[in-house]
């Protein structure tokens, strides 16, 4: 979770540029993706893999911000922020860094530490939260969810609470798949961790470390430097077709690699132990960060990269392709733009006012961190709303947990 800056309120006058901005950029991406088509024939890939053209906006769901769960009062630690005032007398149903799309079209959602550090997150319930359609474009809490606990004392270090429930001090989960067994693995960025739990959110096991790497949060690593960046672990996580295989993606590059280099991991869950990298991920700009990592089929994945803008500031939010079969001239597996998420084409009004004048939605939200494939040429992308700092959609206004649901040219299925 990053709270962004604030951002300076907009005048007609920007409104009017960043519109046109919006249109100037979505045209671009369509101009990359055709000359990334033009090298995929080169390259001699199968027709399958062309990247896509264009994109179009099928739906989008909101969660309203001010949506509160378990009556366990929470934000002692934060400053009131966006007209919004703490402490709450619930946990604020927020911060969402994870979504899996269930079958019957419901969001299973997680929701990273709370508030962006150790220090002001100790009353904040790590939690899956499971999303339902209410009609009219809004999404509603529904049963389902769950809360993350060590009842069997797998930790080794003190925890938070006493009754050993895992709070944003404890971790900071920012990644999720379900294994076939039912459980679940989450990625977290303090240690960086590995956790593994029951379907009740019950940790089956001890955190699992990354040999050789740690971060400045990380509890176990004592007078030890470290040699990655705060908040910089795994960000995104990927699973293999049949569960064995887990690609956590680290955030930030560790120390000694490109700065725009960041590693994918493959950890064996049968074996229990990591099995070397999977591959690197290539940012655009060492100054971008990444939201999340989704597989699609054995050698491709998409990976959502931003810049750190909100609102005014927000330029760069895209969905990459990456096929780890195909090297581009740096050696790095080859990235096709599916999506600029600052201008999303939305030619059926889907988004209403928000994109009556110029015909495209932005997303400019400072992180967005889930992308699930649901379809063979669609896929829905959330942000983290990083409640009550972040205000990327309208100034003063804590911005709220938005859905979109968009369809590609690219075929995403299996192969």
């Amino acid at each position: 979770m990053t709270v962004p800056p604030r951002t300076p309120a907009r005048s007609p006058l920007r409104t009017r540029r960043t519109l046109a901005v919006a249109a100037a950029l979505a045209a671009a991406a369509l101009g990359g993706a055709v000359a990334a088509s033009t090298a995929t024939a080169r390259d001699g890939a199968r027709p399958h893999d062309a990247p896509a053209q264009s994109a179009k906006l099928l739906a989008r769901q909101v969660l309203p911000a001010a949506t509160f769960g378990e009556p366990v009062p929470s934000g002692a630690g934060i400053e009131t922020a966006n007209g919004v005032a703490v402490p709450f007398a619930a946990q604020p149903v927020q911060g969402f860094s994870g979504n899996l799309v269930q079958p019957d079209g419901s969001y299973l959602v997680l929701s990273d530490n709370g508030y962006g550090t150790k220090a002001n997150s100790g009353d904040f319930l790590l939690a899956v939260h499971r999303l339902v359609d209410a009609g009219d474009g809004s999404l509603e809490v529904a049963p389902g969810g769950f809360t993350l606990s060590d009842p069997h004392h797998h930790v080794a270090w003190d925890l938070t609470r006493e009754d050993r429930r895992l709070t944003g001090s404890d971790f900071d989960p920012e990644s999720f798949r379900r294994a076939p067994d039912g459980t679940f693995w989450f990625g977290e960025e303090f240690g960086p961790y590995l956790l593994h739990t029951d379907a009740a959110g019950r940790l089956l096991e001890a955190p699992v470390p990354l040999p050789g790497v740690q971060s400045p949060d990380n509890p176990e690593r004592g007078a030890a430097a470290p040699n990655l960046g705060s908040s910089k672990g795994f960000e995104g996580m990927a699973q293999s077709a049949d569960g064995r295989y887990l690609f956590p993606l680290l955030e930030g590059p560790v120390t000694g690699d490109d700065p725009q280099d960041l590693r994918v991991m493959r950890y064996d869950t049968v074996q229990h132990r990591y099995r070397g990298e999977a591959f690197t991920y290539r940012l655009e700009s060492p100054k971008n960060a990444i939201g999340d990592l989704t597989r699609v089929d054995d050698h491709r994945f998409l990976v959502l990269e931003r810049d750190n803008g909100q609102g005014a500031t927000a330029v760069f939010k895209a969905v990459f392709l990456v096929d780890t079969r195909v090297t581009d001239a740096t050696g790095h597996p080859r990235k096709t733009q599916l999506v600029n998420l600052m201008a999303v084409p939305d030619p059926d009004g889907v988004a209403g006012e928000l994109s009556a004048a110029s015909g495209f939605l932005t997303f400019p939200f400072t992180t967005i961190e889930s992308v699930d494939v649901t379809g063979e040429h669609t896929i829905v992308v959330g942000n983290d709303n990083n409640f009550p700092f972040s205000a990327g959609r309208t100034e003063g206004a804590p911005d709220a947990n938005e859905f979109l649901t968009i369809e590609v040219q690219a075929d995403l299925s299996a192969h």
